[in-house]
């Protein structure tokens, strides 16, 4: 399997891999992107899904800066949180709710928009009504999404959502307050700048 690894910004990079999960028939590209940042002190991984063993970037970078936390962005991001969890004896973040089929063996600590997680990583408010809490970084001057928006072909768009005029925009246009000069997401083209996330804001929104 091939793993892309990719720096962003300094102490922020990312890999990408094909999702076990994916089929022909899916919504969104087979390559998921997993984020690692460091701030304050700590090294956070967010939504990550592991390599195989023989993906020897990653791990050596991993395991010479061992990872401090998990977040999970999204009920349905639940990916490799467990694994990461019991390697590195990390503290694990994520939604209050999961899907029946698939809640992690680990008991982790609540996101909602407005939690600070150490390191001063900032959960914030997407307006789709799905529990995904973005996240803030506020020294890479970052934002990350869980599916929030997407890329494919990649041109940064909202997943549509049906109250995507009422409630998601509204709340997205929020985060232009933030001064964020990169944008992550998991689908997709993985990295982006302001000027295309302003762009997504009035492009019509992604249905798949």
């Amino acid at each position: 399997m091939s793993v892309e690894v990719r720096d962003v910004a300094p102490g922020l990079w990312l890999w990408r891999l094909e999702h076990p999960d994916w089929s022909p028939g899916s919504d969104w590209d087979p390559l998921v992107t997993c984020t690692c940042v460091e701030s304050g002190g700590e090294v956070a991984l967010l939504d990550p899904l592991a390599p195989p063993e023989d993906a020897g970037e990653v791990w050596e970078r991993l395991d010479a800066r061992p990872p401090t936390l998990v977040a999970v962005l999204k009920p349905d991001h639940v990916r490799d949180v467990d694994l990461f969890v019991r390697r590195y004896e990390a503290r694990a973040f994520g939604p209050y709710l999961f899907w029946p089929h698939d809640v992690p063996e680990t008991e982790l600590e609540g996101i909602e928009p407005g939690s600070e997680l150490p390191g001063g990583l900032v959960a914030l408010y997407d307006g789709r009504g799905r529990n995904e809490t973005p996240l803030w970084l506020p020294e890479q001057r970052a934002l990350v999404f869980a599916d929030a928006l997407t890329a494919p072909g990649g041109d940064l768009r909202v997943w549509g959502t049906p109250w995507h005029e009422e409630r998601a925009l509204p709340a997205l246009r929020a985060l232009l307050e933030l001064p964020f000069e990169h944008v992550i997401v998991a689908h997709g083209e993985p990295v982006h700048d302001r000027a295309a996330y302003e762009r997504a804001l009035v492009l019509a929104p992604w249905t798949g």
